[in-house]
């Protein structure tokens, strides 16, 4: 997988961009002024970010894997250490599908009626393969979500999530804030030498 240069990562216009951001050659970034990036950043090949009127907040440490999209009118944002696994589709517009209007960006907005909301992804959560996460939807601090998971409700934090629609089914471990402590830790004591 080959990445962008800084140079190049510059000239695409983010809001904000942190330091060691790694972005694939193969991703499409649309908006990119609507982007806020933290640091420690990877996007993979074919992944998907197309920044609406809301934007896109990615915090620090983040990995979004091969082929996911984020995308719409609404605001995604991701917190620090949080993921989203290949083919991962992350929503903050959706059309409606009932009948009572028409669909697609080539029709006039006058005609559709399209559902917009702003999405949260937790510090700490995954968001597993191939799982659809819709608009309006908080996936809380340290939430995980199974695979294939169809997410069209709010996730509480620290509990696995999975099925269409995702259920909660138990309590996630805490122990990754310890280590998440321990690897500050190491970072803020090999800057201070």
């Amino acid at each position: 997988m080959g990445f962008l240069t800084e140079n190049e990562l510059k000239e695409l216009g983010f809001n904000e961009l942190g330091e060691n951001v790694l972005i694939s050659d193969k991703a499409s970034i649309y908006n990119a002024g609507r982007i806020i990036i933290g640091s420690n950043v990877r996007v993979d090949d074919f992944a998907v970010i197309s920044a609406g009127k809301g934007g896109v907040n990615i915090g620090n440490y983040v990995h979004i894997a091969a082929q996911a999209l984020l995308v719409g009118n609404g605001k995604i944002t991701m917190g620090d250490f949080s993921g989203v696994s290949s083919k991962v589709s992350v929503y903050s517009s959706s059309d409606d599908y009932s009948g009572e209007s028409l669909t697609n960006p080539m029709v006039h907005d006058v005609y559709k009626n399209v559902d917009e909301g702003d999405v949260y992804i937790g510090k700490h959560s995954i968001i597993g393969a191939g799982s659809v996460v819709m608009p309006g939807v908080s996936v809380g601090d340290g939430a995980a979500v199974g695979a294939l998971s169809f997410v069209n409700k709010n996730c509480d934090e620290f509990f696995i999530y999975m099925g269409a629609p995702a259920k909660k089914t138990k309590k996630r471990k805490l122990v990754l804030l310890d280590k998440e402590r321990a690897f500050l830790k190491k970072i803020n004591d090999a800057k201070c030498r």
